[in-house]
């Protein structure tokens, strides 16, 4: 992690870019790179996979086999990655031989929470009042020093709720610490917040950062649901919070793009929940809310470019499909886009399932509280057959 600017010649459009991970957040950047002219390789532990139909090349093995990822490097000019359960050693592997943005070292630090928090700690960045915490006993100790109502939460393969256990009466306190399995955990205090925000902000190679405005954001079963922007925040918050974006950035000397997420508690203090070192869910109505999309600020900053503008051309919400639609059959996608304003993202994932993000919806308006409306609308609409 160099916070020091990098004077390393930029990487020009036919270029190959490499990504780990196959997700709906490689496809999506893969389609971005593309479109700028530069080809791509997809490199992930699964065939079937969205980011394969929009690469130039598709790599498949286990993320441990040094022989796989090297043979994967060969051609590459840089690497990226798309989601954090990425194993760091394998980042770590291809930066022997080429450049790898963001450094392995960020994904090794915001992949467990245990360490971002130190980090936050340490820079003196706001964070809620928590503990580590590596057995019962010591979960019984932060309770006690915490207080109820509280987050257990484990230290690694969290996200979307998974991994996580409120716990309210001290009745809950050993079922939660057995519901996790046992290991490295951290237990946040409970924040009475106003709402959710984030911030998606990209760093280049000249150690400048860019950041799109305050997403709003809105949680259903611990996934979210819907994201919208502007995120009605006072001239002074939205500014601390691009400002706090930009400092997590800066400190862990990310190049490339990373989201911070914060919760806005009731006394106005902005507090930062976690770290994403990529592009992130609620940053996909930039794609045609902003002047440059998430995905295409993701190829200028990895690629040493000039960052592009995130200014906000209209307000606009998302809405994440998931595989809840598909309970009682194909969802109606006439009936959604027959409402005004209304774009689909489908991620091209071949089973639905519960829980499981499959797509999302977009909406422009003429207010962030109208694109909420017109988005939820269109999703109501899907489940309307005749």
């Amino acid at each position: 992690m160099d916070p020091l600017p990098d004077l390393t010649p930029p990487i020009l459009p036919g270029a190959t870019l490499g990504v780990l991970g196959g997700g709906q957040l490689g496809a999506m950047f893969a389609i971005a790179a593309r479109r700028m002219g530069y080809r791509v390789a997809v490199i992930s532990d699964v065939a079937d996979c969205p980011a394969a139909r929009h690469a130039d090349r598709l790599h498949v093995g286990r993320y441990d086999d040094l022989g796989f990822l090297a043979e994967a490097a060969a051609g590459l000019a840089v690497v990226t990655f798309e989601f954090e359960n990425v194993p760091a050693a394998a980042g770590e592997a291809l930066a022997a031989s080429l450049p790898v943005r963001p450094h392995p070292q960020v994904l090794f630090l915001t992949q467990d929470r245990g360490r971002e928090k130190a980090f936050l700690v340490e820079q003196g960045i706001p964070c809620g009042d928590h503990r580590l915490v590596h057995s019962a006993a010591e979960l019984v100790a932060a309770v006690e020093a915490i207080g109820l109502p509280a987050v257990l939460k484990t230290a690694a393969f969290g996200y979307d709720g998974k991994g996580q256990q409120v716990l309210r009466r001290a009745d809950d306190v050993a079922a939660a610490w057995n519901a996790l399995g046992g290991g490295a955990c951290v237990l946040e205090a409970w924040v009475d917040y106003a709402c959710e925000l984030s911030v998606v902000a990209a760093r280049g190679l000249d150690g400048g950062v860019v950041a799109f405005p305050a997403f709003r954001n809105d949680h259903a079963r611990q996934i979210l649901d819907v994201s919208s922007c502007p995120a009605g925040l006072s001239p002074e918050t939205a500014g601390e919070a691009e400002h706090l974006a930009a400092t997590v950035l800066a400190e862990l000397g990310v190049v490339g793009v990373a989201c911070v997420e914060f919760f806005l508690a009731r006394d106005g203090r902005l507090l930062v929940n976690e770290i994403a070192p990529r592009t992130h869910n609620s940053g996909h109505l930039t794609i045609e809310a902003c002047c440059t999309s998430q995905f295409e600020q993701q190829v200028r900053a990895i690629c040493g470019l000039p960052l592009g503008s995130p200014d906000l051309l209209m307000s606009a919400a998302m809405a994440n499909l998931l595989g809840d639609c598909w309970t009682n059959g194909e969802p109606d996608w006439a009936a959604a886009l027959a409402v005004p304003g209304v774009r689909l993202h489908l991620y091209g994932k071949s089973q639905p399932r519960p829980g499981r993000k499959m797509g999302h919806l977009t909406a422009t308006a003429a207010t962030a509280a109208q694109a909420v409306a017109v988005v939820q609308a269109a999703r109501a609409a899907l489940a309307h057959r005749s």
